[in-house]
């Protein structure tokens, strides 16, 4: 994904809400590792097996 174009995507996953972005990192598509790393470390790690659950 473009680099503005993830900017803007991370804003928003930021201020999102746990539903709201597992919802983001599974539907968004383009992005590269890198970037999927990025919203990771932003993930609330206390949530993290429903983002799991959301991946299988």
């Amino acid at each position: 994904m473009e680099n503005s174009a993830f900017e803007g995507l991370k804003t928003r996953f930021k201020t999102a809400g746990t539903d709201e972005k597992i919802r983001i990192y599974v539907e968004s598509e383009e992005l590269t590792q890198s970037q999927y790393k990025e919203l990771l470390h932003l993930f609330p790690l206390s949530d993290l097996h429903k983002l799991e659950a959301a991946l299988v």
